[in-house]
This record gives structure tokens, sequence and C-alpha cells, in this order.
């Protein structure tokens, strides 16, 4: 594999984004990727949307962070880092699965990009966030309130603005 990088998308909040601060790392809870088995599952797929794919994931996933952290600003955020092939390893074999697990904690100089809902979503991440549980017993009407907050794209940042974001 040698030096080759890959593109892992980080499940986050914004009380990841201090961490980060002054050259500082990030340990973490769920990460996504393009791995070999989402690869083959979306076998149609061209790069980007299977990006897309594990970027929305992670998004998902920063949700759930979230229902645990009710004091944090309800703010989906997604890390995306770039990091040495032999530090990403898929976490399953299951078919279609993009979660990967990582070697060690993230440093923050592996940041492309930060993605952050904006104040709109904020409504609609609060009633996801009262739903959630609701919505994994499968209650349909909350998982719609869940899938809701899908229709907020998140807000692209540069590495360069993470103090900014802070």
């Amino acid at each position: 594999m040698g030096d080759t990088s890959v593109r892992v998308y980080l499940s986050a909040t914004t009380r990841s984004l201090s961490e980060l601060g002054d050259g500082g790392q990030l340990s973490v809870v769920e990460a996504h990727a393009v791995t070999p088995h989402l690869r083959e599952w979306y076998a149609e797929g061209d790069e980007e949307e299977l990006e897309y794919v594990a970027f929305t994931r992670a998004a998902q996933g920063a949700l759930r962070i979230l229902v645990g952290m009710p004091q944090a600003p309800p703010r989906r955020v997604v890390i995306s880092v770039d990091l040495p092939s032999a530090a990403v390893r898929p976490a399953s074999q299951q078919l279609g699965d993009s979660t990967v697990t990582l070697a060690g904690p993230v440093p923050a100089s592996a940041v492309a990009a930060v993605h952050v809902d904006g104040a709109g979503a904020e409504p609609d991440v609060v009633a996801a966030l009262a739903r959630i549980a609701e919505a994994a017993a499968g209650d349909e009407d909350a998982q719609f309130v869940v899938d809701s907050v899908e229709d907020h794209e998140l807000e692209w940042y540069d590495r360069t603005e993470l103090d900014q974001l802070r």
C-alpha cells in the first residue's frame, strides 16, 4: 500500500473541533471511508458517489453522537481527513459497509476540511434527536423526522478556517 492516503470522514460535534486546536489530535468514535465492501456494494457508483455515501454515513453518526451530548450545540459535524492507507482498516466484512477503524488518534495536520450544519438546520437536528430512539425501534414517523435532517447540506470550511469554527 505504500504511502497512499485515504479520505476518511469522522463523525464529530462542535466540541471535537476544540480538541484539534494548536496541533492537537482527535480520538475517533466512528469513521467512514470508501472501503472495498462499499465499492463492491455500489459497483455502479463512481468515486464521487461512493465518497458521498461515506460522508452521509458520517453525518448520520454525528447525529447519534449528539444524542449522548445534550449540552452540545445541535449541529452535526463531519471532519474530512487524509490518512495513510496503512492507518485505515474496514471495521467489518459486511457488504456495503463504510465503517473503518483507525490505527490511532487523528492529528490536526491530517484535516482536509470541516463540514458543519448551519444555524438553519438546528430545529430539525433538535427534532431528530428527540425522535432518534423511536426511529431505531422501527417507528416510521420518527424515522421520517430523523431522515429530514439530511435535507440540510453541511457547510464546508477549509482547514485554515478551523480556528474560526472553534
